[in-house]
């Protein structure tokens, strides 16, 4: 069993990286460097002329898209683990686990790692004002923890008390609210932030249905292989 989960998490989090990685580069990556431009002064937003919404931001950056392959490529890795670990779960309980199901464990990961905590804190560009970082870590997680478990008991539970369980973990950390700044302040754009959250939230959504059906589809060719 556990040689399984590794291989199927190894292949599907390499693969859902690197696409990650691309839309990273592509889509995400020249917001960031937009808005860079602004916290290091070197664009002023309302300034005394008009500023160009397609500025140059230079040429393609090996150490930077490097890294980012290489964060991506560990960071879905990890994603892969949790997502296969839960599927050799839920497959103990009889659930079909194939690429097909495996997009539908794809978009539960969504919610649950971007969607959710997006919904009272969305991904921000740097430098914007923000609380202090320890308190939205804090918020972040239990967030994507409590939405986990509703998930789950959504998913396999079998009773009116599982489901209103559910539904009171997926609004408690919305109701009890994600730290926000005093005062909203900072150079970058609110059109740059915007376009920044939905590409991000975009992307995540992309990479989670591919790592779902990698997972899936590793999952139900090992168990053909075993």
């Amino acid at each position: 069993m556990f040689s399984k989960i590794v291989t199927s998490a190894l292949f599907a989090g390499f693969c859902a990286g690197l696409i990650a990685a691309l839309l990273q580069i592509v889509f995400v990556q020249p917001v960031l460097l937009h808005a860079e431009l602004y916290e290091g002064g070197k664009l002023v937003h309302f300034g005394a002329d008009p500023v160009s919404a397609h500025p140059d931001l230079g040429g393609f950056d090996v150490m930077r898209s490097g890294l980012s392959v290489l964060f991506m490529a560990l960071t879905y890795v990890g994603y892969a683990f949790i997502l296969v670990a839960a599927m050799s779960l839920a497959a103990d309980r009889g659930a079909q686990i194939n690429a097909r199901t495996g997009l539908i464990w794809g978009i539960a990961g969504f919610v649950t790692w971007h969607f959710a905590p997006a919904f009272s804190l969305p991904p921000e560009v740097p430098g914007v004002a923000a609380a202090d970082v320890f308190a939205r870590q804090i918020w972040w997680w239990g967030t994507a923890a409590a939405t986990g478990i509703a998930l789950a008991l959504i998913a396999f539970g079998r009773t009116p008390v599982a489901w209103g369980a559910a539904i009171a973990l997926l609004v408690a950390p919305h109701i009890i609210g994600a730290p926000h700044p005093d005062s909203f302040t900072g150079p970058v754009p609110p059109e740059i932030a915007a376009l920044f959250a939905a590409r991000a939230l975009g992307f995540g959504f992309a990479t989670w249905v591919v790592l779902g059906g990698l997972c899936g589809y590793f999952w139900q060719r090992e168990n053909a292989d075993a």
